[in-house]
């Protein structure tokens, strides 16, 4: 298995990136950050004018109704990206003999409610170990 950036897209402003593409990204626990809105955050951070300014308002307090609209697919994708991160997780510890009892402990659920999420997905249908 390989967690890799290549195919995903920048949780904040939606863009796609990674690996052979122009749009470096980074990131971590499923969110990904391009170079332009780090770039974009570096510079509100360092003006108390902009840092200001960003505080006064949210981006959906001035978006028409269209705009909100168009805006729900990408926040869709990002949720749709951080859970198929989380599988790669699970799957990765399942590889490395991490019990179900464990896994579960970890999400505060119960063994059969981590596996009932995560197992079928992951190809890992072994309920014990």
């Amino acid at each position: 298995m390989s967690i890799t950036r290549e195919g995903k897209l920048c949780s904040f402003c939606g863009n796609r990136g990674g690996p052979g593409t122009d749009l470096a990204l980074l990131g971590g626990l499923g969110a990904q950050i391009c170079q332009v809105c780090v770039d974009d955050f570096h510079e509100i951070l360092h003006d108390e004018d902009l840092q200001i300014a960003s505080r006064a308002t949210v981006p959906w307090e001035t978006m028409s109704d269209a705009e909100v609209l168009a805006t729900l697919p990408m926040i869709l994708s990002s949720a749709e990206q951080n859970a198929a991160f989380a599988q790669e997780w699970v799957h990765l510890l399942r590889a490395r003999g991490v019990s179900w009892a464990q896994i579960g402990r970890a999400l505060g659920v119960t063994r059969q409610a981590a596996w009932a999420r995560f197992a079928k997905k992951s190809g890992d249908v072994s309920a014990t170990a």
